[in-house]
């Protein structure tokens, strides 16, 4: 629907804020709707819908000279590309002079895997920001051959800077809403009226357990993406000359015919090596046992999450041996997520078994390695006594506690959850 027919009655204050022109190439996106990403979203995000056109991940934050690097930024945008979404950018951004933004956007825009042209937003939400700073920052991201952008809550924004004038040349990404009741469409009720919005969040729970989710008012996620094949089902382009390790392994793997898997499925890794897995910064490898057979526990794009292993394998790599309509893996089996300082066998004594019969029951080849926040499958009783659950893509707090017989509030106790709305895929929690 185009965006003069969808705002048709909204006040006039309204449309007047929202209503400005653009270069006509970019008209592909008005009205659709997208997620944004930050790490607790998983090694490959998810979505809130299948109609979601596009996805803004963190590649990380900056706090007044600290860094904290999002480790999941450069698989979100590859699988955001797989799934034949619109991949853009944001940076958590806390400074509050040109000396900091230099430093911030040194270290940050030579890491950016979206390609040109494409949305780098500062997120400003804290600290005690200044006009001066931020306009020199965003004039940087221009200047670097992205979209600039300032993310943010008009309250805040408002009241630290002169956003009239920052408005005047670049688009706002502004949020705003009454409550935190899932949300699935824009309640223009709670627009946050100002000029030259171009991403209007309209809620954080646009699915249960929590996700931010947008809506593009001005086609600005258009930008870095080819045209001809914007709005195109699994399909889309990056412009030229905008190639970076993510946007090609998601271009790969959108072109890829791959057999579909699903959750329950029986599945047999096909490896040309005698281990495959998948490294984390200087984390040694998850190795799995060749020509052993699993169960899928859940799929996202072009890439398979096998049950009791906490990784993701490509799809072209798996063979489907047995289709399910469940999962294999029962929900109750107890699980155990890798520590610092874990060693197999140190687990194995926690739960009164070998360290051969876990290598054996998780298909580990070489008990001597082990990555921190990988779940094993365990077999024997835990000494806490404790039923732990891995939470999958679509679970919700309340919907688990019923499941175990039990209360949200009980499991957000046990498990340490100060936010009983935010769980995310891959997260375990104790139910008992």
């Amino acid at each position: 629907m185009k965006l003069k027919n969808k705002f048709a009655a909204l006040p006039v204050a309204i449309l007047a804020a929202i209503s400005f022109s653009l270069p006509s190439q970019v008209n592909a996106a008005k009205g659709d709707q997208g997620v944004d990403w930050p790490k607790y979203q998983g090694t490959t995000g998810v979505y809130g819908y299948s109609g979601d056109k596009f996805g803004i991940s963190q590649i990380g934050g900056y706090y007044d000279g600290s860094f904290v690097v999002q480790s999941t930024y450069r698989t979100q945008v590859a699988s955001l590309i797989a799934a034949g979404k619109r991949a853009h950018t944001y940076i958590y951004s806390q400074f509050s002079n040109r000396a900091q933004a230099d430093q911030m956007l040194d270290y940050y825009l030579p890491r950016i895997q979206t390609p040109k042209g494409s949305i780098v937003a500062l997120d400003v939400e804290s600290g005690t920001p200044n006009t001066q700073a931020v306009m020199y920052a965003l004039e940087r991201v221009k200047d670097a051959g992205y979209t600039a952008m300032l993310y943010g809550y008009k309250n805040f924004l408002t009241s630290h800077l002169d956003l009239t004038t920052i408005a005047a040349r670049y688009q706002l990404w502004m949020a705003e809403y009454p409550d935190y009741n899932l949300t699935i469409k824009p309640n223009y009720n709670y627009f946050p009226s100002f000029a030259n919005i171009g991403i209007f969040q309209f809620t954080s729970t646009y699915r249960a357990g929590g996700l931010d989710g947008n809506v593009d008012l001005t086609g600005i996620t258009d930008n870095g993406y080819s045209k001809t094949t914007i709005g195109e089902s699994g399909k889309v382009t990056v412009k030229p000359k905008s190639s970076t390790p993510a946007i090609k392994a998601g271009t790969a793997a959108n072109k890829t015919k791959l057999a579909q898997v699903k959750r329950g499925d029986t599945v047999k890794i096909n490896l040309g090596a005698k281990h495959w897995g998948s490294k984390s910064n200087s984390l040694p490898i998850m190795s799995f046992a060749l020509g052993r057979s699993y169960q899928v526990q859940d799929t996202s794009g072009s890439q398979v999450l096998l049950a009791g292993i906490f990784s993701w394998i490509d799809r072209s790599n798996v063979e489907i041996l047995s289709t399910s309509s469940t999962s294999v893996v029962s929900e109750s089996t107890a699980t155990y997520t890798v520590q610092y300082g874990d060693t197999l066998s140190g687990i194995a004594a926690k739960y009164g078994t070998s360290y051969q019969a876990l290598a054996t029951l998780n298909g580990i080849s070489n008990p001597n390695y082990l990555s921190v926040g990988q779940v094993l499958r365990v077999s024997g009783s835990s000494q806490s006594g404790h039923v732990y659950y891995t939470v999958r893509s679509g679970d919700s707090l309340s919907a688990i506690a019923t499941k175990y017989g039990t209360t949200y509030s009980r499991i957000a106790s046990l498990s340490g959850l100060s936010n009983p709305s935010l769980i995310y895929a891959g997260q375990r929690i104790t139910v008992k």
